[in-house]
């Protein structure tokens, strides 16, 4: 009997964690009873009655898992650590807020009978707040022209991944890792399935500017050169500009040198213009630094405090 892993990501999600694990069990139980399956969730330190409700859930079900964080390890490497602790056929990873719809999930383990690998779940549509689904619309766009893969649009990382899949994620060792750049860029046979977002169930979102700010600059420092080149350019293009004014100003003055006098506002507004772009561009080089730098320590995706109901404990 193939065995099928759900994994669920979960902070501060106390509304959510019990009624989410009820719609994936019966959603398994009475359309997929042919297949085995496991429901991992792994908790990112969340502050509230989460974890006491995982334990109760845990403690009814034996194919209910849990993984409890030391500390918060961040919106990316929690997912794809709990990804590589799931022990099926294929893993399934999804929300815990049920703006995944369970009901795809009969639809995903059929694409990848027919032999798809990958899965990947693409929104068409979303209730979100429709200001921030522009503004997402604009960044996936952006970044799939910007970036050498062929990025997914709309893919945030909702979907099915083979157990083949999951063992090149074993082995590639990324402490930094960006799982919808991954999806595009490693090749493996892929279909999309299209959905509409739903509205949370219940809390809030964990989201800001800074998370989303996150987000984009690790798709942009690892997936595109745009940043390193644009400062090249400019910097060429600025130099040019500086040279050809110093130029002018040289001539009017050789020319007209008892009556030409630009006083100091040229240079003021001059000085603040480069000093502007210059931090602007090493705040663009620092980014890519800051990612390299992150890469070569090679800390840990994630610690653990606390695991149940799984019977090795030491993935």
């Amino acid at each position: 009997m193939k065995k099928i892993s759900i994994l669920i990501p979960c902070y501060n999600e106390e509304e959510n964690v019990v009624p989410i694990s009820q719609a994936v069990v019966e959603e398994m139980t009475t359309h997929l009873p042919q297949y085995d399956y496991e429901l991992v969730f792994i908790d990112n330190d969340s502050r509230d009655n989460t974890r006491p409700l995982l334990r109760e859930i845990c403690k009814r079900n034996p194919k209910i898992k849990a993984i409890f964080n030391a500390k918060n390890f961040g919106q990316f490497n929690s997912p794809y650590y709990g990804m590589l602790q799931t022990t099926g056929d294929c893993t399934i990873e999804m929300d815990c807020d049920f703006q995944n719809p369970v009901s795809l999930i009969p639809q995903m383990v059929e694409k990848w009978e027919e032999g798809a690998r990958i899965v990947s779940c693409v929104k068409t549509a979303s209730k979100e707040n429709p200001v921030m689904r522009f503004f997402r619309s604009c960044y996936y766009k952006l970044i799939k022209k910007m970036s050498d893969v062929d990025q997914i649009e709309h893919f945030q990382g909702f979907g099915l991944y083979d157990k083949s899949f999951i063992e090149v994620l074993r082995n590639l060792k990324d402490p930094t890792p960006f799982l919808r750049g991954i999806v595009a860029e490693l090749g493996f046979k892929r279909v999309s399935l299209e959905y509409t977002q739903a509205k949370r169930m219940a809390g809030q979102t964990h989201n800001n500017f800074f998370t989303l700010f996150d987000a984009a600059m690790l798709s942009f420092t690892s997936y595109t050169k745009v940043g390193l080149h644009l400062v090249t350019f400019a910097g060429l293009i600025l130099s040019a500009l500086s040279i050809l004014a110093a130029l002018v100003y040289l001539v009017l003055k050789l020319l007209y040198w008892d009556r030409f006098s630009a006083g100091f506002a040229p240079l003021i507004i001059g000085l603040f213009f480069l000093n502007a772009v210059e931090l602007l561009f090493i705040g663009f080089v620092g980014e890519y630094v800051m990612s390299i730098n992150t890469r070569i320590m090679n800390r840990p995706l994630v610690i653990e405090e606390e695991r149940i109901n799984f019977d090795d404990h030491a993935q």
